[in-house]
C-alpha cells in the first residue's frame, strides 16, 4: 500500500486508519534514510496528533478528499508555521517559519498529513540534490546514483515506499528531473497555477509548486486540492482552477501528439534513453493518437536564457540573507560589513554562490543589455514557439533528461555540463507551460521518463494524456529492486 490510491481506498473503506499509515511511513523512514537521506525533519507526535482527527472526522462521516489522512512530505523550501525550513542550506539554520504556505493550508484542508521535510538541493540549485548541506539524497534504484535535483529527496522518498506523495518545486526541471531518474511521476502546473506563497524563491519568475506521485491521476487529486487563486501571490492567475481530475478518462484518441525534431536529434542525449521515448510515444498512437512532427527552433538557446534570467533573480533574491534578520549570523564579527561578508560565505554553498554571482554580473551596469534583457528577449521567442507549435498539436512529447540517473559525484566538477543537461526541461519554466514526467521504461535497469508539455492552464489535457499512458503500460508499478517498493509490492 505504498501508493495515494491505495492508501485513499483504504481510508475510506476503514481497511486502515492514518494514524497507522503516519506510524508505517515513520518506521519506512527510520529503516531507509540512513541508507537514502531523503527525509532532513518529521514531525512525528504532531502528524499523529493529525491523524487521529483526520481518523475521528472520516468517522463522523467527513471525508474531504482523495487526500484526506494520507500522509506526505514537503520540500524543506515550503514553510510550515512552527517548523523549521532551512531550503538545505547552513545561512537558514534555526529558523521556524511564523506561518503557513498556502500550499499546507489547501492540504490541510484537504484532510492530508505533512509528515515531514525532504532534502534538496541547497535553495533548489541543483539537478542532484548533492548541494544540499545534509549531504546527497541516493537514488533508490542505485545508491551509488543521483535521485536527480532539486527535488531529489521528494521523489526518492515516493520511489522508495517512504511516502505515497510529496511536494517538489520546479524551476528549471526539479520535479520532472527528479521524477524521471526515481521512476515516479511529477508534474509541474502552469506558472501562477500554484500559489507561491510560502515558497522560499529561488527564480519569481520560473518557480512552481507541483506533485510527485506514482501516477498522473494522483498527481490531478494533489492539483485539484492546491491549486487555485491566492490574493497573497502577486503572479497567481486570477481565476478558479478547474477540477483537472475529471478530465482523466484514459482516452487519447483523436488527441495530437507533436513530436519536437530539435529533441530527438539532441547531439548529447543517450540514444537508448532516446529510443525509450520514442516506443512510449508510439503507444500513444496504438491508443489513437497522432504524431506528428513540430519545430521549437529556439531549443539550441533556452539553456543559456534559462541561467541568465535564473541567476539574475536569484542574485535580487538570495541578497536578503545577510545575517541581520533572521537565519544564520557569522561570530565574533567587528562591523556591519564584516557581518554581511561572513554570514554569506560561510552560510552559501559553492553552487548558491556560482549562480549569485553570475546572476550579479549579468544585472551590472554595462552588461545588463546585453545579457538579461537579451534573455528576455529571447524567452518571449521561445514562448513564441510553443504558441506556433500548439496551433498544431494538442500535447508536445519526447525526453525528460538526456540520460538515465548518473554516478553521484560524476558531474561536480563540470558544472556546464549539469546545466547543458537541462535543455529538455527549461523550456516549460521560461514560457509559463504545464509539463509533466511521468516512467516509460527502463535503460539499463534504470528509469527514463516521458515529458509531455501542454498549452499554458490547461493541465487537464495534459494529464489526461500522461494517464491515458499509463492506463495501457505498467512502467509506473516498477518498484526499485532491494528497497522499501520491492517489499511493497
Amino acid at each position: 500500500m505504498d501508493s495515494l490510491e491505495a492508501q485513499s481506498a483504504g481510508l475510506a473503506a476503514a481497511e486502515v486508519s492514518s494514524v497507522e499509515l503516519v506510524d508505517a511511513a515513520l518506521a519506512r523512514i527510520e529503516a531507509a534514510d540512513a541508507t537514502l537521506n531523503a527525509v532532513v525533519g518529521v514531525r512525528g507526535d504532531a502528524a499523529r496528533a493529525e491523524a487521529a482527527a483526520a481518523d475521528a472526522r472520516r468517522s463522523a462521516g467527513d471525508r474531504r478528499s482523495p487526500l484526506d489522512g494520507v500522509p506526505l512530505l514537503l520540500k524543506d523550501n515550503m514553510v510550515q508555521q512552527g517548523e523549521p525550513t532551512t531550503c538545505s542550506s547552513r545561512i537558514l539554520e534555526g529558523f521556524v517559519s511564523p506561518y503557513d504556505s498556502t500550499v499546507v493550508t489547501r492540504l490541510r484542508e484537504a484532510g492530508a498529513i505533512v509528515l515531514g521535510r525532504s532534502n534538496m538541493d541547497e535553495f533548489a540549485m541543483g539537478s542532484s540534490t548533492e548541494h544540499s548541506v545534509h549531504g546527497p539524497a541516493h537514488n533508490p534504484w542505485d545508491t551509488g546514483r543521483s535521485c536527480g535535483g532539486s527535488s531529489g529527496g521528494s521523489a526518492a522518498a515516493v520511489s522508495s515506499g517512504m511516502l505515497p506523495f510529496a511536494l517538489g518545486s520546479d524551476t528549471g526541471g526539479s520535479i520532472r528531473q527528479p521524477a524521471s531518474f526515481c521512476g515516479v511521476t511529477g508534474l509541474k502546473p502552469t506558472y501562477g497555477r500554484v500559489s507561491r506563497f510560502g515558497l522560499v524563491a529561488f527564480a519569481s519568475s520560473l518557480d512552481q509548486i507541483g506533485p510527485i506521485a506514482r501516477t498522473a491521476r494522483e498527481c490531478a487529486w494533489i492539483l485539484d486540492a492546491i491549486a487555485g487563486h491566492d490574493a497573497k501571490d502577486s503572479t497567481s492567475i486570477p481565476e478558479p482552477a478547474p477540477r483537472v481530475s475529471d478530465a482523466l478518462d484514459g482516452d487519447v484518441s483523436g488527441l495530437t501528439i507533436g513530436m519536437p525534431r530539435e529533441y530527438f536529434e539532441e547531439d548529447g542525449a543517450d540514444p537508448e534513453v532516446v529510443s525509450c521515448v520514442r516506443a512510449a510515444i508510439s503507444e500513444l498512437e496504438r491508443g489513437g493518437a497522432k504524431l506528428i512532427e513540430v519545430d521549437l527552433p529556439h531549443t539550441p538557446f533556452v539553456v543559456s536564457t534559462y541561467y541568465l534570467v535564473a541567476t539574475a533573480e536569484a542574485s535580487s533574491n538570495l541578497a536578503r540573507y545577510d545575517g541581520a534578520r533572521y537565519g544564520r549570523r557569522a561570530e565574533g564579527v567587528s562591523d556591519v560589513d564584516e557581518m554581511y561578508r561572513r554570514s554569506r560565505s560561510e552560510g552559501f554553498g559553492d553552487e548558491v554562490k556560482r549562480r549569485i554571482l553570475l546572476g550579479t554580473y549579468v544585472l551590472s551596469a554595462g552588461y545588463f543589455d546585453a545579457y538579461y534583457r537579451k534573455a528576455q528577449q529571447v524567452r518571449t521567442l521561445v514562448r513564441a514557439d510553443f504558441e506556433r507549435a500548439f496551433a498544431q498539436c494538442d500535447v508536445i512529447a519526447g525526453p525528460t533528461y538526456p540520460e538515465v540517473a548518473f554516478e553521484l559525484g560524476s558531474k561536480q566538477d563540470d558544472p556546464i555540463n549539469m546545466y547543458l543537461s537541462d535543455v529538455y526541461t527549461v523550456s516549460a519554466n521560461l514560457a509559463g507551460l504545464p509539463a509533466i514526467s511521468i516512467p516509460c521504461g527502463l535503460v539499463r535497469d534504470l528509469p527514463v521518463g516521458l515529458q509531455l508539455q501542454g498549452r499554458a492552464m490547461d493541465e487537464a489535457t495534459l494529464l489526461r494524456v500522461a494517464d491515458g499512458f499509463q492506463g495501457r503500460t505498467d512502467h509506473h508499478d516498477q518498484r526499485p529492486p532491494g528497497h522499501l517498493g520491492q517489499a511493497a509490492r
